[in-house]
């Protein structure tokens, strides 16, 4: 099911599976409703699929408005029966109802179509089979008319239901970090940790239900005690390994359910200063803020996990570090979990993000959960930058369509940019021009493929602004 979800996060998976789900269902309806009042000609019901299709395969195209659909078919049914009366008194003199086919009054019909739906602005492809079905429907003009009116309405109806309940609300069905990844774990780690607990904070905060938790290790040396103890400022500190639970942290309004206790210089200096951030970050973002301090190996990344699955968090948020050229074991143990992670690069210096980008290589859940936590983190008076870099020209279209369906979903308004240049030359010379560029991690792809050509971020160590790179467990 996991796995059927995640396909179903690509647009064209989902519109496609919705034509082989809704469209038979449809015209079922509509079949059952012509037995049931003996009005619809089952002649009718060609242009009825294939018009169906037309606005389900491209619900955002401006062929998929209600109003072309209904008056094209409605106008081209009119424009036939027009073409066959005038055809059969002023041509051939005879009755229409025993006018058979004729060459000039398809034509006619067709060509007068093609006119007044071209006036109306009401061009739809099967106006025109509407208008020849007239010559061969076997019913009088008026019913003739009247069904197609009658069934292209009920098609048109369910499908400005499915586009405005299911389709454009798909975000909230189908993306799964929309309702999620909002309980957020913050390793407080190296020189940036305040700037990246602020991001965290951030990110939390735009979900009704979002709680952070930072997270502080002590090394194992300088706690003796196995029991958990409290710091004035309501941190709790208990010696945790990757096996055991990790530990709880104090609640948002700093009660512990343990007795007092002295601690060790190190572990009662950690457990204060985090306290003193927490309560800045809820007094700044009001959401609540718990403190984690546990004894063990600060380079384990096991502890941190354990911690975020005590804690009930979805997402672990920690700080760039490297070692020797490459990412430090810690992250690289996060990215070996369940848990989603973003890794935060910066400088230290910014505490909001107004000016995003976001590079989308190809579709996919990560390039959702990228635009989600744009969306998070943008404020009102802030701009989301989307770009996808393509081989040649002969790619624009198809990328394009590709950049559309994936911010469509997101209220904001997104701007959507598609180069020829390489991404990593797009991205050298217009990053500086943002706060923040939200990357994927790349850790779906093959050791080979790494090889061959290293990941974005790792190329991009010039850059000056901040860089977060997003990982879906």
């Amino acid at each position: 099911m996991g796995d059927f979800r995640s396909w179903l996060e690509d647009t064209r998976n989902f519109i496609h599976f919705s034509l082989l789900l809704v469209v038979p269902l449809l015209i079922g309806l509509v079949t059952w409703l012509a037995n049931t009042i003996d009005l619809l000609p089952f002649l009718l019901f060609p242009p009825l699929v294939s018009g169906a299709f037309t606005l389900f395969r491209e619900p955002e195209s401006q062929y998929a408005s209600p109003r072309r659909f209904v008056g094209g078919m409605t106008m081209g049914a009119v424009c036939g029966w027009v073409a066959l009366a005038v055809s059969a008194r002023y041509w051939y003199r005879v009755p229409p109802e025993t006018f058979q086919i004729n060459p000039g009054a398809a034509a006619f019909g067709v060509l007068l179509t093609g006119i007044v739906t071209w006036a109306l602005d009401l061009e739809e492809s099967q106006a025109f089979s509407t208008a020849l079905l007239v010559l061969v429907s076997g019913v009088t003009q008026f019913v003739y008319v009247v069904s197609v009116f009658a069934s292209s309405l009920v098609v048109v109806g369910v499908f400005v239901v499915w586009r405005r309940e299911i389709y454009e609300q798909r975000a909230d069905y189908l993306y799964q970090t929309t309702h999620a990844d909002d309980q957020v774990l913050v390793p407080m780690r190296g020189e940036t940790a305040d700037t990246v607990a602020t991001f965290g904070a951030q990110l939390a905060a735009a979900h009704e239900t979002g709680k952070l938790v930072l997270f502080g290790v002590v090394n194992e040396g300088e706690h003796a005690t196995d029991d958990a103890v409290d710091t004035d400022g309501g941190a709790e500190l208990r010696r945790v390994t990757p096996t055991e639970g990790a530990a709880t942290g104090s609640s948002a309004d700093g009660r512990v359910s343990t007795d007092a206790a002295d601690l060790p210089a190190a572990a009662r200096e950690t457990a204060e200063s985090l306290e003193a951030h927490a309560e800045s970050l809820r007094d700044r973002f009001d959401i609540p803020c718990e403190v984690v301090v546990v004894a063990g190996e600060p380079d384990d990344a096991r502890i941190a996990v354990e911690a975020a699955t005590e804690t009930n968090c979805d997402l672990v948020v920690t700080p760039y570090q490297t070692a020797d050229g490459e990412l430090t074991r810690f992250i690289r143990g996060l990215f070996d979990s369940t848990l989603d992670v973003v890794v935060l690069r910066s400088n230290g210096e910014r505490t909001s993000w107004r000016r995003l980008l976001v590079p989308i290589k190809h579709y996919g859940e990560v390039a959702h959960a990228m635009l989600d936590f744009a969306e998070r983190l943008a404020g009102e008076m802030s701009y989301v930058s989307v770009c996808h870099s393509i081989d040649s020209e002969g790619d624009r279209r198809t990328a394009e369509a590709m950049v559309a369906d994936l911010v469509e979903p997101f209220e904001r308004a997104i701007e959507t940019r598609v180069t020829t240049s390489p991404l990593e030359s797009f991205l050298s010379e217009h990053a500086d021009n943002y706060d923040l560029t939200i990357l994927g991690s790349s850790t779906d792809r093959t050791v080979v493929s790494r090889i061959i050509d290293a990941p974005t971020f790792e190329q991009l160590k010039e850059l000056d602004c901040d860089i977060a790179i997003v990982h879906r467990g």
